[in-house]
C-alpha cells in the first residue's frame, strides 16, 4: 500500500458504479465515498464490459486525483471474462481489485499471483494492489478466515446481500432479518483474520434506511459498509463518524474515569452510571478515531 493511500481502517463507504456508465463513472467523486469501484459484474451487462475495460486506464487516475480509493471488482478468474476484466484495470493501477463469488482460498491465490505478473509487466511496486475478496456464499461465509489470509494483499473482506440471501434460499426483506446471522458472524471471522469487514450493500433506495442498517452495522462493530447509490455514501459517512455529541461524552468519561484514578479510586460516577475500565478505553478508542477522521 502506497503511503498517501488512505488506511483501510478509515474507509467508511465503498461505492459499486456501473462500468461501462461513462456519466456515471465521472461523477463518482462527487457522491463522496471513500472507495470508488468500477463494477464489472452485475451492474455491466456481457455485451458492455468490453467497453468498461477501455475506460479503467483514465478512470482510476481520476478519481485518486479527486481523493478518493480506485477499486474495480472483476468477474471470477474461472469464468469468461475474469482474465481479460483484470488485465484491462491493472491498465489503470487500481489501488484494490475485487473479486465476487470467492468460497476458496484457492482462488485467492491465483488472483494474488496473477495480479503480481500485471504488476511486474507495467512496471507497479510490487504487492502495491490490494485485493478484497466478495464473500456471496454460505461455503465462502465459512471459510472467510482461510480466505482473507490466502494472501497478504487482502486488506478487507465484503460480504454481499442479494445474492448471500439468494444462497440461503431466504426472502430479501428491508428489515434484514435474514442477514442477521451472515452479518455477524462475517465480521467476527474477519476480525479473527485481522482484516476490515465490509458490511453488505444497502439495496433499497430510501436514505432513511440506509441510515438504520449502518447504524446497526456500526453497534455490531462493523467500520465500512457498501453502497450503491450515490446519496447513501454521506449517509453512510455520517453514521460511521464519530459525531460531535459522542466525542463529548467520551472526553466526559474520560476526565471523570482519570479524575477517580486519581483520587485512587477504582471507577468513577457520572450522570448515575458507574464508569468502569472497559467504558474508559471505549471512549479513548472513540476519540482516537475522531482524531484520525480529523473531527475530535
Amino acid at each position: 500500500m502506497t503511503p498517501s493511500r488512505r488506511a483501510v481502517t478509515l474507509r467508511r463507504s465503498w461505492h459499486f458504479l456501473p462500468g461501462a456508465d461513462r456519466s456515471a463513472l465521472a461523477a463518482g467523486p462527487t457522491g463522496g465515498a471513500d472507495v470508488l469501484i468500477q463494477e464489472l459484474e452485475d451492474f455491466t451487462p456481457p455485451a458492455a464490459r468490453p467497453t468498461a475495460r477501455t475506460l479503467a486506464a483514465a478512470l482510476y487516475p481520476a478519481w485518486r486525483a479527486a481523493g478518493r480509493i480506485a477499486a474495480a471488482r472483476i468477474n471470477p478468474l474461472d469464468g469468461p471474462d475474469g482474465e481479460a476484466d483484470l488485465a484491462a484495470v491493472m491498465d489503470g493501477a487500481p489501488d484494490l481489485v475485487m473479486m465476487p463469488k470467492v468460497d476458496a482460498p484457492e482462488q485467492i491465490v491465483r488472483l494474488d499471483r496473477r495480479i503480481a505478473e500485471h504488476e511486474v509487466r507495467l512496471g507497479l511496486a510490487a504487492g502495491s494492489t490490494e485485493i478484497v475478496p466478495n464473500i456471496e456464499s454460505a461455503l465462502g461465509l465459512t471459510r472467510t478466515i482461510a480466505i482473507a489470509q490466502a494472501s497478504r494483499r487482502v486488506t478487507a473482506c465484503l460480504v454481499a446481500s442479494e445474492d448471500m440471501v439468494a444462497d440461503l434460499g431466504a426472502v430479501r426483506s428491508r428489515e434484514g432479518i435474514e442477514l442477521a446471522y451472515v452479518r455477524q458472524r462475517f465480521l467476527i471471522e474477519c476480525r479473527a483474520a485481522g482484516v476490515v469487514a465490509i458490511d453488505c450493500p444497502y439495496t433499497f433506495g430510501d436514505s432513511d434506511g440506509a441510515a438504520a442498517e449502518t447504524r446497526q452495522a456500526r453497534q455490531l462493530g462493523y467500520t465500512a459498509k457498501a453502497v450503491v447509490r450515490p446519496e447513501h455514501a454521506a449517509v453512510v459517512n455520517a453514521v460511521l463518524t464519530p459525531s460531535a455529541e459522542e466525542i463529548a461524552k467520551a472526553r466526559r468519561i474520560v476526565e471523570a474515569f482519570e479524575t477517580a484514578r486519581g483520587k485512587g479510586e477504582d471507577r468513577a460516577s457520572l450522570d448515575g452510571h458507574l464508569i468502569e475500565k472497559p467504558t474508559y478505553t471505549g471512549a479513548q478508542r472513540l476519540l482516537a478515531r475522531a482524531a484520525e477522521f480529523g473531527v475530535a
